[in-house]
């Protein structure tokens, strides 16, 4: 069984981490110019161990959103530790099909540290209470169901690892194999991979697929937000279409990443 953690607030905006940005700490700084040395050369293997094994252990956790491509950090992850702390976000609003994968990557990759995370029946009640704000005001929607959960989540914590690729959207394109973003150390082992390695990687090991993938839906958020996408679209077209946004908030840098 999964554990739930809720998380509740009644503010509109994201706590922000306490932690210095990177350019206005010398001491960050410093930390992240070593961290980015030990990181050149490595794969992802080596980018998992130097945040699990060497530098922060028992002080860092994943950030999953087990969609179409996460089996494959996790995957590595359950290979170095499967009692890593992985934080997913159930925002109310994902398919079914997400999180019956979850459960089942859980059970084959045995993850035995998966917490969920989700906004407080409160906070809909003060923030969405008609459950529609997606339709009105989708970064709104992304902050108190996503935003706000993860920073509270996550405040345990000085390192987290993501499973981003340069490749996926405008913002994650210069993107380095370790940042320092909202007060902690921010690690991204796949962050040079391609869609095609993903898939390649996946079907080397066999691990199961998400099973969106095949009905047209190769990049998943929530179930409101995403669509099929068609022939010829880039393949994150069905995320939020028809507007220009890429991100739902929790990987973007305030001022206080680097």
């Amino acid at each position: 069984m999964n554990n739930v953690t809720v998380i509740d607030t009644k503010r509109g905006l994201a706590p922000r981490a306490e932690g210095r940005s990177a350019d206005a700490d010398p001491i960050i700084k410093a930390r992240l110019a070593g961290l980015l040395e030990k990181a050149g050369g490595r794969g992802a293997e080596g980018i998992l161990e130097l945040a699990l094994t060497e530098e922060f252990v028992g002080k860092t956790a994943v950030v999953s959103s087990f969609g179409a491509e996460s089996a494959v950090l996790l995957h590595k992850v359950a290979a170095n530790d499967p009692a890593t702390p992985i934080r997913f976000l159930n925002t109310g609003k994902l398919f079914g099909e997400t999180l019956r994968y979850r459960d089942r990557l859980q059970d084959e990759l045995g993850l035995s540290d998966v917490r969920t995370l989700a906004p407080t029946q409160g906070a809909r009640a003060t923030l969405d209470p008609d459950g529609a704000l997606w339709s009105k005001n989708t970064d709104a929607c992304c902050n108190f169901r996503k935003v706000i959960p993860l920073a509270r989540a996550l405040e345990p914590f000085q390192a987290q690892i993501t499973g981003r690729k340069r490749f996926q959207t405008r913002e994650r394109s210069a993107m380095q194999p370790v940042e320092y973003f909202d007060g902690r150390f921010r690690f991204n082992p796949l962050w040079q991979w391609s869609l095609t390695e993903l898939e390649a990687y996946t079907a080397l090991h066999k691990l199961p697929r998400h099973p969106l993938v095949d009905d047209g839906y190769p990049s998943i958020g929530c179930m409101p937000c995403t669509r099929r996408v068609q022939a010829g679209e880039d393949y994150r077209a069905g995320r939020w279409a028809d507007s220009d946004k890429d991100e739902c908030g929790i990987h973007l840098t305030d001022g206080g990443g680097i």
